[in-house]
């Protein structure tokens, strides 16, 4: 008899078991190749989809322990269940990553560069270390100041000890003197317009010797206001107080103590910008008085007909080439009025004044600064019997640093000075000073000064013309923020066609004090 076919149930369950491996190998090839793509598309999203890939892993994983190749089916089929939950679960919790927006870059790259790098990037040494000042100096270092209100104030006070030899003809004279300088510096601290006031004055005693002591005194302040539609005004005022110098051409001769002078002044401008042009409206006025000189034989001088008030309009017109460069026209008119109508010997000295001029002003920032001018200057007087006096004018204000730590201020100046000298109107003062300053140490500053006057007399006149030459060297020590070690030593020569020249030395050590 034929036996019944033996079948066997091992077949169908390899044959089950090659599907679901299919299935299984099929579904991790395909939710590999979805997370690569996510990860591709989308770096900032890198992270969840390597967990997403995991858990899906896990999932199929579970799955195919619930397809069994053991006989424990039921058990496993449940771990999986919950495992696809808590999949999407996660999912839900996990924050979705944005759509690339509009207004993002776009590179045209899948990719982005610093992703594909395989290093990243080193960020600059600028970026990656936080940018130091640079050191200051002590010389360059400035004082703290003592707040006052809204205003800070940076006084100074300087004790020297001094020596000065004058020599004029055969006569010499040498004394030792005790010198102190205050210096004061108030600055509002306002948000909108600025007020700057300055002041410094001198005070001088002999201790040894003889000579005349020169006092002085001046302060100065300036209102800035800033205006709208690109307009700006200064007010101004002023004191200046000083003992007129025994080489001046107007001091008395042979007087124990010069006439002391005390000078108002006071202005106001107004500067405007209009697009490539700017103007400036100025008026100054300036009063000035003379005391009495005292003579030898302890007799006086009165020098109240020098007494005088002056004032001065001016205009100017700048085009603006560049913020750098903007060349100007300018020109002024003046009165002066003496109190007196006429002077000590009959004259009078009262008249107008004339000027005008073309020049550039230069701004290249700290390494070159301020202006130049070529112009005419004219003053006539109301006594017929005094001579007009003209002149061309050269005019410059310039202030230059060919290297760091060396600033170089060059001033020419060209005016004109009446004399109350009978018969005499007056001279054309051509005054050039150079000044050299250089940071010889961080905390060392040396500064050498030259300059030349001449003093040029109508060709007419009875005085003859004459050159004063001045050079002058000094150090600064800092020996901290507050405290300062100063010496000096200067020279002055006035020559003369006629009549016997005047020398003098001067020399000094002091100690200067700052907040």
């Amino acid at each position: 008899m034929g036996q019944p076919k033996q079948t066997s149930s091992v077949t169908p369950l390899r044959a089950m078991s090659c599907a679901v491996s299919f299935a299984v190998l099929t579904g991790l090839l395909l939710s590999q190749t979805a997370a690569f793509a996510q990860s591709a598309s989308q770096p900032a999203g890198t992270a969840n989809s390597r967990s997403a890939a995991s858990q899906d892993n896990g999932a199929t994983n579970n799955a195919a322990s619930a397809a069994g190749f053991d006989d424990e089916t039921d058990d496993t089929a449940t771990p999986a269940a919950n495992g696809a939950t808590a999949n999407a679960d996660d999912a839900q919790q996990r924050p979705t990553i944005p759509d690339a927006q509009a207004g993002d870059d776009i590179t045209g790259s899948i990719l982005d560069e610093d992703i594909r790098r395989l290093n990243t990037r080193e960020a600059p040494i600028d970026e990656a270390l936080p940018r130091r000042r640079a050191a200051e100096s002590a010389s360059t270092e400035e004082t703290p100041g003592i707040p006052i209100g809204t205003f800070v104030l940076r006084p100074s006070v300087t004790q020297s000890i001094n020596t000065e030899t004058t020599k004029d003809g055969n006569t010499t004279q040498r004394r030792a003197f005790l010198e102190t300088d205050a210096a004061a510096t108030l600055t509002s601290d306002w948000g909108r317009h600025q007020l700057t006031v300055t002041s410094e004055g001198a005070w001088q005693k002999n201790v040894s010797g003889e000579g005349e002591e020169q006092p002085s005194f001046k302060i100065n302040s300036d209102l800035r206001l800033d205006l709208p539609d690109d307009t700006t005004a200064h007010l101004t005022a002023g004191y200046n107080f000083y003992r007129e110098d025994t080489d001046d051409p107007d001091a008395i001769a042979n007087a124990a103590q010069q006439s002391d002078v005390q000078e108002f002044s006071a202005g106001a401008s107004v500067q405007r910008d209009f697009g490539i042009l700017r103007g400036t409206t100025a008026l100054a006025l300036t009063r000035s008085i003379y005391s009495d000189a005292k003579l030898s034989n302890g007799t006086t001088v009165s020098l109240s007909d020098r007494n005088q008030t002056t004032g001065t309009l001016r205009g100017r017109v700048g085009y603006e080439l560049s913020p750098a460069l903007i060349p100007f026209i300018e020109a002024n008119i003046g009165r002066t009025v003496y109190d007196e109508t006429q002077d000590s010997a009959g004259y009078e000295r009262s008249g107008h004044s004339y000027g005008a001029k073309a020049g550039v002003e230069v701004d290249l920032g700290e390494k070159l600064k301020g202006e130049v001018g070529v112009g005419y200057e004219m003053a006539d007087f109301e006594d017929s019997r005094l001579s007009s006096i003209d002149t061309a004018t050269l005019d410059a204000s310039l202030l230059w640093s060919p290297i760091r730590g060396t600033d170089v201020n060059l001033d020419l100046q060209t005016s004109i000075q009446p004399s109350t000298t009978a018969g005499e109107s007056g001279y054309v003062s051509h005054a050039l000073t150079t000044t050299v300053t250089h940071q010889l140490r961080d905390n060392l500053v040396g500064t050498m000064i030259g300059g030349v006057i001449w003093r040029d007399y109508p060709t007419d006149s009875t005085i003859n013309d004459e050159l004063v030459y001045t050079a002058a060297t000094g150090l600064t020590w800092n020996i901290n923020r507050y405290l300062d070690l100063t010496s000096t030593l200067g020279y002055e020569l006035t020559t003369r066609k006629e009549g016997s020249d005047s020398q003098q030395w001067r020399a000094g050590v002091g100690l200067k004090l700052k907040r």
